[in-house]
């Protein structure tokens, strides 16, 4: 992952981040998933406390502005000069429910762990998932095609490709839900 998308990244989890739970159906089956990581180790340049901001060093030297939210506590204890690693990994995962007439739908939950008081440099752990559930609609056996309907409401056709999953498809009914699961786990530590 380039070191600007990680960037981007961050941005965008900053400004998302609450607490909140996360929880496993047995009744899930795992279909395939996706994960990709990023990794950057910067400087910081300008910290502004009172509005939230912090800028990095980019990976051109340039500075990079990262808008935070208020949860950013420690921000104060941040430093022109101090180092920060940043550790991105995004995941998806696509998921069978195997009860049937559930409801397509979006849930969006995310969690934040941050430094202990043992340890005044600002940082932490935020994870976000964000599920995505769209429901089996149509089912085509010999064309290997399996007709969804999400959130939007707009039918989608899936052609499944992968010859061991099409064997699987015979198990697939209509009104099952499939769930996308789009995780991010991004690890801050900052040091003088």
């Amino acid at each position: 992952m380039k070191p600007i998308r990680s960037l981007t990244c961050i941005v965008a989890l900053a400004s998302f981040l609450s607490t909140a739970g996360f929880t496993a159906r047995a009744a899930d089956v795992p279909l395939g998933s996706h994960s990709m990581e990023g990794h950057v180790v910067s400087r910081v340049v300008a910290v502004d406390p009172a509005n939230y901001q912090v800028t990095i060093e980019g990976p051109d030297k340039s500075p990079v502005s990262i808008q935070l939210t208020d949860k950013a506590k420690a921000l104060h204890n941040l430093k022109v000069g101090d180092t920060v690693d940043i550790h991105v990994i995004r995941s998806v995962a696509y998921v069978l429910d195997t009860d049937v007439d559930g409801a397509p739908g979006v849930s969006n939950e995310s969690m934040t762990i941050r430094a202990n008081k043992n340890n005044p440099n600002p940082g932490g752990e935020a994870v976000r998932r964000v599920k995505v559930t769209s429901k089996i609609t149509h089912i085509d056996l010999k064309k290997h095609e399996v007709t969804l309907l999400p959130p939007e409401g707009e039918v989608t056709v899936l052609k499944v490709e992968d010859p061991k999953l099409q064997a699987r498809m015979k198990k697939l009914q209509v009104g099952q839900t499939i769930n996308a699961i789009y995780t991010e786990v991004m690890n801050v530590k900052t040091s003088r």
